[in-house]
């Protein structure tokens, strides 16, 4: 993550402006649009790639799911890596006296459900999933499905299962 003061005493996204240029975003926000939208997963594709998001072979953007519009350079997304309808991948956070940036990576053959959030500075790994309406705020390890908010390995012994094994009883 990468972190930038406030030069004044407004919140960060007041100046937002000194971040990114104005017809920057704009064109962004079109291209956005395409992605969210278009039937064709090429035409989602083509739009992903011409935002600056690093599009792997064979992945399919989910419609309405949006990346992030003002840093969507800093997105990798591996090959064959699905993102589910209306999902979110964000790249930047601004708050009160900074903003931060940073690089959101999806491994291989890693898929993302519905209206999953990832947060800047995350990393998918290679094969893993995130279930439907998860927040993602840390790094995901390779083969590992995640849920929640905030989203944590599923099928461990902390996910509040009281069931016994029968060689316990």
């Amino acid at each position: 993550m990468r972190h930038y003061p406030t030069p004044d005493v407004a919140n960060s996204l007041r100046n937002w402006t000194d971040a990114k240029p104005v017809w920057r975003v704009v064109l962004n926000y079109l291209l956005v649009w395409v992605a969210r939208i278009a039937p064709s997963l090429r035409v989602r594709s083509w739009a992903l790639r011409r935002l600056g998001v690093t599009v792997g072979e064979g992945v399919s953007w989910g419609l309405e799911a949006t990346p992030d519009v003002f840093w969507p350079e800093l997105i990798t997304l591996g090959d064959g890596v699905v993102v589910g309808y209306d999902s979110v991948i964000l790249c930047h956070e601004f708050l009160q006296d900074e903003y931060r940036t940073g690089e959101v990576v999806v491994g291989d053959g890693a898929m993302i459900g519905a209206k999953a959030v990832l947060l800047p500075g995350v990393k998918i790994g290679e094969g893993a999933e995130v279930a439907a309406n998860s927040l993602v705020t840390r790094d995901v390890p390779p083969n590992t499905t995640v849920a929640g908010v905030p989203a944590r390995p599923m099928g461990s012994d902390t996910d509040g299962d009281d069931e016994t094994d029968e060689s316990d009883a």
